[in-house]
């Protein structure tokens, strides 16, 4: 199937569950549902998150490990970076990285005598940065809210499967409008 027939199919399809045979989301999100796996938001600079995606680790609110625990293995992790860096990067307000949290292990990370932060392992798929300006009036999170940042205050919580596959559809390279899926 190309490229075209791809869009149409999703373009096209009434189901959510079409655009996951199209092969444009891993198949690891049809047994996420059935598992009751659960969809998490992770707020990082886009700084922090490209050496995470390198290095196959998520790390959260500062190094601090309440957020990692509240995660379970074949949990999905979708970053959203309102800045390119923490100290005084230009604003961004992008969703920036998107994977799955491979086990249950938390662990430390030694960086420097001053600063050793948590880090669980995620496995990351190769996407493409998406505005949430293009989403705002999607998202169940954020639709109708001119405050819609206050959700995104304590840099880490948990989204309806929904939304995630919104964003999914729009990070992994499917050219759709997603609102006109019935979900």
């Amino acid at each position: 199937m190309n490229e075209r027939e791809k869009h149409d199919l999703i373009v096209n399809s009434k189901e959510i569950k079409q655009i996951h045979t199209s092969g444009l989301l891993p198949p690891e999100l049809d047994e996420s549902d059935k598992k009751g796996h659960r969809y998490w938001i992770g707020v990082v600079s886009a700084s922090h998150v490209e050496k995470g995606v390198e290095g196959g680790f998520a790390q959260l609110c500062h190094g601090k490990v309440s957020s990692l625990r509240r995660m379970n293995a074949g949990d999905w992790l979708i970053y959203y970076s309102p800045r390119t860096s923490m100290q005084g990067g230009k604003v961004l307000q992008a969703f920036t990285a998107i994977g799955r949290v491979v086990d249950n292990q938390v662990y430390t990370y030694h960086m420097s005598d001053s600063f050793v932060p948590y880090r669980r392992n995620v496995q990351y798929y190769p996407c493409q940065q998406v505005k949430i300006a293009d989403l705002l009036d999607q998202l169940i999170l954020t639709r109708g809210q001119a405050r819609w940042g206050y959700h995104f205050r304590y840099g880490h919580l948990q989204i309806q499967r929904e939304d995630f596959l919104k964003i999914a559809v729009a990070m992994l390279g499917a050219e759709v409008e997603t609102h006109s899926l019935s979900l």
